[in-house]
């Protein structure tokens, strides 16, 4: 026989550039160098020094239900009726009936493509924020097209940008409240206007609310929608889950609280059902533990909130009035972005740290930031760690 090279097709869908930046090289040279580091990107509550409440953990998921199968789509009563207990205790009526489990916020994406968009169908994202949305669609062979979040002392969403990324073609305007990393909330006026889009354009809303817990103490808080859950005049679809709600990321389990008009809300859970049923892939453990767990994130909470705002009035407290660098005004979250210089491109302000004083940093553009020059820092970072390398970023900054 011929010597045939043997070649495998693809899915189009990978159309990613797969070979590490140069960053990340640099990075791993550091590290097998084993030169310390100083992480200011540290976002797994895990790994982060914060104490877990281990013991009552573990009794979580010591109940012996979950020895049982018991197959259901939109998740188990029990699990779905303390979502329901979640929201009733922020101040939101929702039924256990509107709520359908996943076992991550990416899944009840990858659920609400499909459920909402043909292929090559578009779903509108904002820009800046988490750089997830472009695998999470087109890994669905769905479009993002993004639309702009604007800084003029808060951030806002830009409503002349999404408007002009409207065509026939958009089935859906994704928001993330509060974005992740510019920390900022979806503002009552915005919120109106949002959903008059919407109803006028036949669009649904998917609202990822996993950080909505964490709000920043200086914030006004009347002016702030916390959750969409409670919204009528439009199908919308709200996230969250056990990552951010009750710091535990390993713990995979989230939902998907619909909400809207009765019957749109009636026939979207229903079409919902099926494509859970056809996974079904929420751990049966998880869901009897639920319950106990989002009691348990109560105190999660605040141990990442004392955490979060530490490390925040330390870096407001570190910049001086004559400092080149300044940070945006965010509303909560767990990040902090710190505008810098211009003289140097963000990749290069990051090369730099990592290659001159081994900081780590993530440069605004991993999160679509649509100008320079931007780093963003993790709040969830040790205290210490967090000190000592914002004093080496602010010195090369001043530098």
């Amino acid at each position: 026989m011929a010597d045939i090279r043997y070649s495998p097709q693809y899915s189009g869908r990978f159309i990613w550039e797969m070979r590490a930046n140069q960053l990340s090289q640099l990075l791993d040279a550091k590290r097998r160098a084993g030169i310390s580091l100083l992480d200011l990107t540290e976002s797994n509550p895990t790994r982060s020094g914060i104490t877990y409440p281990s013991a009552q953990l573990l009794e979580a998921i010591a109940d012996p239900g979950w020895l049982v199968y018991e197959p259901t789509s939109a998740g188990l009563p029990r699990a779905r009726e303390a979502v329901a207990a979640y929201y009733a205790a922020r101040g939101y009526s929702v039924s256990p009936e509107r709520v359908l489990l996943t076992a991550s916020t990416s899944e009840a994406y990858s659920y609400l493509f499909k459920l909402l968009a043909d292929p090559g169908d578009e779903v509108l994202v904002p820009r800046p924020s988490y750089p997830l949305f472009e695998f999470l669609a087109g890994l669905e062979a769905v479009q993002p097209v993004h639309y702009s979040l604007a800084y003029h002392g808060e951030w806002r969403i830009d409503f002349d940008s999404l408007g002009a990324a409207l065509t026939p073609r958009t089935r859906a305007v994704v928001i993330v409240n509060p974005n992740n990393p510019t920390g900022s909330f979806l503002k009552r006026d915005e919120c109106a206007q949002l959903m008059e889009l919407c109803r006028a354009n036949g669009l649904s809303l998917i609202s990822d609310e996993v950080f909505s817990d964490f709000v920043s103490p200086a914030t006004a808080k009347g002016n702030l929608v916390r959750s969409v859950v409670d919204e009528t005049g439009v199908l919308t679809f709200s996230l969250s889950g056990l990552s951010k709600v009750a710091g535990l990321p390993q713990v995979k389990a989230g939902w998907i609280a619909v909400s809207g008009p009765p019957d749109a809300c009636r026939d979207a859970l229903s079409r919902l059902e099926l494509i859970a049923d056809t996974y079904l892939s929420v751990s049966s453990l998880v869901q009897h533990a639920m319950p106990r767990l989002l009691e348990l994130g109560a105190a999660m909470q605040t141990a990442i909130q004392i955490r979060v705002q530490r490390n925040l009035s330390h870096l407001q407290a570190a910049l001086a009035a004559d400092s080149p660098a300044r940070v945006l005004a965010a509303e909560g979250g767990w990040y902090a972005t710190l505008e810098i210089p211009r003289n140097r491109s963000e990749e290069q302000w990051a090369l730099e740290l990592l290659e001159l004083d081994n900081v780590i940093v993530q440069p605004g553009y991993f999160y679509d930031f649509e100008r320079e020059a931007y780093l963003v820092l993790s709040l969830l970072t040790p205290e210490h760690t967090f000190a000592a390398g914002v004093a080496r970023v602010l010195a090369r900054v001043a530098g």
